[in-house]
Parts: structure tokens; C-alpha cells; sequence
């Protein structure tokens, strides 16, 4: 069973972090999308959901009839509570891990490190924020993986984001490497600067933590996590 991919206005933008010259973006999915894909591709009588509570975290099981064996398929993954309503943002989230499971938007995983900095950014005793939205125009994807992506801002609708832009003879002009685009102004910064802060303790402790020698060595993916567990902590 394969399910299609996600269009533009199934993706929604979070601010991941916000640094005095720009802010770095997630692509995520809500709920209801996995919701309308299930019903849209087995139909809603085939599917079906079920919580449970396993050593305080809840996990959430996705079952789909699959019509050759006559039997119930199930995948499961485990949610993490929201900072607004705790109970209903982790049962949310649990139920969205197991559809990535099933396949539903396991292409956001290859979403680009995406740094914006045409925002309107406030600051305050070194600390900064953005009451911006942002949105995804237009989203394309090459063997399933997103090759194509433009984001605007909500408020004014002005590109702030563009991947894979072509040229005249409309030919895809490639962004520069990941780990070339952090060190140039990026990764380094952010990372130097959690050292400094005491977000980690050292050099050492960080390359250690993503596995590496030297910042080049650390790659789209891994610093995608470390954003991501960051922000929970």
C-alpha cells in the first residue's frame, strides 16, 4: 500500500529558533491530514486507531484492513506532550508518528535546513522572537524526496524561501551543501553559541553527541534532531 504525497497546503510552517539575524523553519503535518489521507486511500471503514498508556508515555496503534489476508495491520509509535494542552497534543502527536510509520509525509524528513531571514524579528535582554506565519506556495518532489519547495509569509505574502529555483532556460539551479550553508553563517553559530549559553558543555561533548571530528562532518539530518530535541528540552 503506498500513500500519495503532501500537497502545498497539507504542510504548515513552525518556528523552530529564533537568532537576532533570521529564524529556522520546520515542516510538519496536523492530524487531520493523516485523517483525510486514510480515509481518501482505504476509506474510513478501513482504518481505525487505538491508544494506550505504556510506562507513562502513550502510544498510539494505527490499524488498516488489508483485503488479501482479510486481516487487521497495525504500526505504532510513542507521542510527546504539546506546551498547550498536554493530553490532547501527545495523543495528536502519537497518532501522527504512527502514520509517518504507514508512510503518510515521511517526505518532510528530506525537507532542507530552511533559515529565514526576511522577518520581522524582536529582541529583548538577548532573547528574541517572531509573531510572523509562514506557509508552503509550492512543494515538489524527485523519487520522493522534496526538491522543489517555496514558502511565503502569511501576512504579506512575499517569498521568503525558495528551493530548487530555476533559471531562464529553467534549468534547477542546486543550493549550496547543507554542511557548507551551516558553516558559512548557520550551524556554526548556533551551535557555538549553546555552548556558550551552557546548552552543552563543550566542543567535545557536541561532537561526540552528533558522532563527528568536525562541524563540516555534521549533516542535514543530524542537526535537524538536535534542533528537535532541543526544543523539547
Amino acid at each position: 500500500m503506498e500513500f500519495r504525497l503532501l500537497k502545498a497546503d497539507e504542510i504548515e510552517c513552525r518556528v523552530s529558533t529564533v537568532k537576532e539575524n533570521g529564524i529556522s523553519l520546520l515542516l510538519y503535518k496536523d492530524a487531520r491530514v493523516d485523517q483525510n489521507i486514510l480515509d481518501e486511500t482505504v476509506g474510513s471503514m478501513f482504518w481505525q486507531r487505538k491508544h494506550a498508556l505504556i510506562n507513562g508515555n502513550l502510544f498510539c496503534r494505527v490499524g488498516i484492513h488489508c483485503k488479501e489476508l482479510d486481516e487487521w495491520i497495525w504500526k505504532e509509535d510513542v507521542g510527546v506532550e504539546s506546551y498547550t494542552e498536554k493530553a490532547k497534543g501527545q495523543a495528536s502527536d502519537a497518532f501522527k508518528r504512527a502514520c509517518f510509520n504507514w508512510g503518510i509525509g515521511r517526505e518532510l524528513y528530506t525537507a532542507p535546513f530552511i533559515w529565514v531571514t526576511d522577518a520581522d524579528i524582536k529582541g529583548k535582554d538577548g532573547k528574541y522572537t517572531t509573531y510572523d506565519r509562514f506557509e508552503v506556495k509550492e512543494i515538489g518532489y524527485t523519487d520522493k524526496k522534496i526538491t522543489k519547495l517555496t514558502i511565503v509569509n502569511a501576512k504579506s505574502g512575499k517569498v521568503v524561501y525558495t528551493l530548487g529555483k530555476k533559471t531562464k532556460t529553467e534549468k534547477v539551479v542546486e543550493e549550496k551543501p547543507v554542511a557548507e550553508q551551516f558553516i558559512d553563517e548557520i550551524k556554526i553559530k548556533t551551535l557555538k553559541a549553546d555552548i556558550e549559553n551552557g546548552v552543552v558543555k563543550d566542543e567535545a561533548a557536541l561532537f561526540k553527541f552528533f558522532g563527528v571530528k568536525d562541524y563540516s562532518e555534521i549533516t542535514e539530518s543530524k542537526f535537524r534532531y538536535y534542533v528537535e530535541m532541543r526544543e523539547k528540552k
